[in-house]
């Protein structure tokens, strides 16, 4: 218990007590520069009735949808390559390189790839023949570019994640399988995935709400726009709160945002029965 304290105040100073003055913020109206003056529930009835928020939590559900969807699928793809052929510390290095990049960084980088004008992307596709591609500027096309970005940089991390999951399945069980002439296809689908199931309830549960939290990609590349599409909830919040100093009303979209992640969260578990591991039938 001695060694828990630190970690414990940690806790209390920057997460718990964080977490119940921004609650409590959230039924007041609030601008630094005056005391908080409680207001009950005037902040949620406006965020009901502005098409802004609504907007954003479109904004968002796109991104996390694109976002989780691509990089599940490909580092589970990839995690399986690297157990079957290779299980070498320096791919698996080359592999999590991109998420040892700070957001900043990769975000400076890949908008400089994609300009429209000057960007390397761009300067292919013109070289090829193509028409050039207004990847931060369509409307269409910002959140997606968005998306795959992010992709790109955690997926060496979600690969490991899930590589780790398929170290714990035993070998006999798939040696059984071969015995019973079970092809690539079968056992993937028979064997891998179920067993592999608590490690992926896990990776969708942490990746679900970092996706949620999408700031930096969108403060550096599109700041919002254009016109609301890359408008997600979290830049909504900080816009709220340090552009318009309306610390009462981000914050109770904040507390919005904490139920919806808690409310997923809780689902995804109970659909993918978290706890429930097929290694032990």
């Amino acid at each position: 218990m001695i060694f828990l304290i630190p970690a414990l105040i940690g806790f209390l100073a920057f997460f718990a007590w964080p977490t119940v003055r921004g609650v409590y913020l959230s039924f007041t109206e609030f601008n630094l520069l005056q005391p908080p003056e409680w207001v009950g529930l005037d902040n949620y009835v406006a965020i009901a009735g502005d098409p802004v928020f609504w907007n954003s939590l479109v904004v968002t559900s796109e991104y996390v949808v694109i976002n989780i969807g691509v990089q599940t699928i490909a580092a589970l793809v990839l995690a399986v390559l690297l157990q079957r052929f290779t299980r070498s510390m320096m791919v698996r290095g080359v592999v999590l390189l991109p998420y040892l990049i700070a957001n900043v960084v990769v975000a400076l980088v890949w908008f400089w790839l994609a300009d429209y004008n000057l960007g390397l992307i761009n300067s292919g596709l013109d070289a090829l023949g193509f028409d050039r591609v207004g990847f931060f500027g369509n409307e269409a096309l910002a959140m997606p570019t968005i998306a795959l970005i992010n992709v790109w940089r955690h997926l060496g991390y979600t690969t490991l994640l899930i590589f780790a999951g398929l170290q714990a399945i035993p070998r006999d069980v798939y040696e059984a399988a071969e015995v019973d002439g079970a092809g690539e296809a079968r056992t993937f689908f028979g064997i891998t995935l179920p067993l592999l199931r608590p490690v992926l309830a896990f990776v969708l549960v942490i990746t679900l709400v970092g996706a949620f939290q999408i700031f930096d990609t969108i403060a550096v590349t599109t700041g919002g726009g254009p016109v609301d599409a890359t408008r997600a909830i979290t830049y909504y919040i900080y816009e709220r709160a340090f552009g318009r100093f309306d610390f009462g009303y981000a914050s109770a979209m904040s507390v919005i945002l904490m139920l919806i992640l808690g409310a997923v969260a809780l689902i995804q578990l109970r659909v993918l029965r978290a706890n429930d591991s097929d290694l032990e039938r």
